[in-house]
């Protein structure tokens, strides 16, 4: 990389072949420290730029850590319950009857993992929650006679649910809009 009349050039194995930059160092508008070297100065340049995320995205993603939150609570009541810290040790595993086991077991490991996977906002992270809430769904709505009733449940993980899909659609809309604007070509 050498200086000519103003700009920075990059200059590649053939003499010929050249790459000038016609913006001043001055004026590049990244952050400059002095142990820098200046090729990672200019190649800043070429960087992708990462489009911000919309208002509709970024409280989606709000929305998805508040469900990991709670999802991670679920998992620490499961839990508790299986090494008998709540219900006065009533809920040990080995006291639990066969279908009580065999859910609590599994929803004490799929809801701290679909905790992490809604917290890192991966697309797995939804499909655990819905494994999970179907699973207590499944429990208490169609199996209230083994499982008991929890209707407040049912109406968290519902609301849940539906605030997922308008969430989902709206960003859809919003990004369909987008790639519409963005089509040059069309009349």
């Amino acid at each position: 990389m050498e200086r000519c009349g103003g700009c920075w050039c990059l200059r590649n194995s053939r003499p010929r072949l050249r790459v000038c930059r016609t913006l001043p160092l001055e004026k590049i508008p990244i952050w400059q420290s002095a142990s820098a070297p200046r090729i990672f100065i200019v190649m800043a340049l070429d960087s992708v730029k990462v489009p911000k995320l919309s208002l509709i995205e970024t409280v989606f993603g709000l929305f998805l850590r508040l469900v990991s939150v709670s999802c991670f609570w679920f998992g620490l009541n499961y839990w508790a319950m299986l090494i008998g810290f709540s219900f006065g040790g009533g809920g040990r595993f080995d006291l639990l009857p066969v279908p009580w086991r065999v859910a609590a077991t599994a929803l004490a490991v799929v809801y701290p993992v679909a905790a992490l996977g809604l917290w890192l906002l991966v697309s797995w992270g939804p499909v655990l929650w819905v494994v999970a809430a179907g699973a207590e769904v499944v429990m208490f709505a169609v199996y209230p006679q083994i499982f008991g009733e929890k209707p407040l449940l049912l109406i968290l993980h519902g609301s849940v649910a539906v605030t997922f899909v308008l969430f989902r659609a709206a960003i859809f809309h919003q990004r369909a809009k987008q790639a519409r604007a963005a089509r040059i070509d069309l009349p």
